[in-house]
């Protein structure tokens, strides 16, 4: 996993009073809310007997351990052990792990990195900050979160995999595509054409590309699709384990703002994401090997160029990530 980055790992609806035992980046965590409303994440595991926190209870600001009392703060710290009384003071030792989280846009961000080291801005699409009311779901697919967000990379395969759908009657040859980067995030154009025995177009051949549908990646797992001015399609791609990736989907919409008909429009829109995204699993879940890599044994085409670039970005990250440890 990419460190020192902030991720999108679940939705803040998911995220009551009563503590929440998730797994995200191969690590059992606990997630809780304060009597402020604020979440607060740590390792779901107790220090002294190794119970799993998030079955215990939230104490005004802090979360007790179901097996003996332990109480923790938000930095991990345990504050309270009753056995031995209210004034002991506990040494500094008996703590847990923490994790930085922050709540925005309906959607609960973790900081994958040290306490303290974390940057201020959540970077999530401008354009879907206000004035868009969305609808969605999530589920759990059986893949590593590399090949979760290659899948949403991919302009070639549309014409295949959703040919019942969003692909029926699109054109197999793919012009570039163009790939622009802003920093971490990454816009891409998309133009598939009928085959008419002409060549693919390099990117470089292509004009007014601004023009074109596009899609954009932010680093390093969220997604939106750019249907038109009043329509998003937006993902999270949130890393559970090796194998299992948490899919957030949602549909933003700026044309229906009354309660009862946008709920019915959500409805309609999330059983027909559904179909795509399960026309999607099916194919992904398929794939060898299990991860993707900047060096792999796949003979890649010109059309594969957004997966390209997301691969070279994640390297780089990656290694600035060992680099950065390494100083320190």
């Amino acid at each position: 996993m990419i460190r020192n980055q902030w991720y999108v790992v679940l939705e803040s609806r998911k995220i009551k009073r009563k503590p929440v035992g998730l797994v995200r980046f191969n690590e059992k965590l606990v997630f809780w809310r304060d009597e402020d409303n604020k979440v607060h994440c740590i390792h779901d595991i107790c220090c002294h007997r190794g119970a799993s926190l998030s079955k215990g209870c939230v104490h005004k600001d802090m979360i007790a351990c179901p097996f003996h009392g332990f109480e923790y703060d938000a930095t991990g710290q345990v504050k309270e052990i009753p056995a031995l009384g209210k004034n002991y003071e506990v040494p500094k030792d008996f703590r847990v792990k923490a994790y930085p989280v922050r709540e925005a846009y309906d959607l609960i961000w973790m900081w994958y990195g040290e306490m303290g080291s974390e940057t201020d801005e959540l970077h999530f699409f401008d354009d879907l900050k206000s004035d868009y009311f969305y609808s969605g779901f999530s589920e759990v697919w059986p893949v590593h979160y590399t090949r979760a967000i290659e899948n949403q990379l991919d302009v070639v395969h549309l014409p295949f995999v959703h040919k019942t759908t969003i692909g029926k009657g699109m054109g197999k040859v793919v012009n570039g595509p163009v790939v622009k980067w802003s920093e971490n995030r990454m816009t891409f154009y998309v133009n598939n054409v009928e085959d008419h025995g002409q060549a693919a177009l390099k990117a470089s051949e292509i004009k007014n590309y601004e023009s074109l549908f596009q899609l954009q990646f932010q680093m390093p797992n969220t997604w939106q699709n750019i249907i038109s001015d009043r329509v998003r399609i937006f993902a999270a791609f949130v890393p559970i384990d090796d194998h299992h990736t948490e899919i957030i989907i949602r549909m933003y919409q700026q044309y229906i703002k009354v309660p009862i008909l946008g709920k019915f429009l959500g409805y309609i829109s999330n059983y027909f994401n559904k179909i795509i995204l399960h026309q999607d699993r099916d194919v992904v879940m398929t794939q060898i090997p299990d991860r993707t890599d900047l060096k792999m044994h796949e003979k890649l085409i010109p059309g594969d160029l957004p997966i390209i670039e997301y691969r070279k970005k994640r390297n780089a990250l990656l290694n600035l990530d060992v680099k950065t440890n390494h100083e320190t």
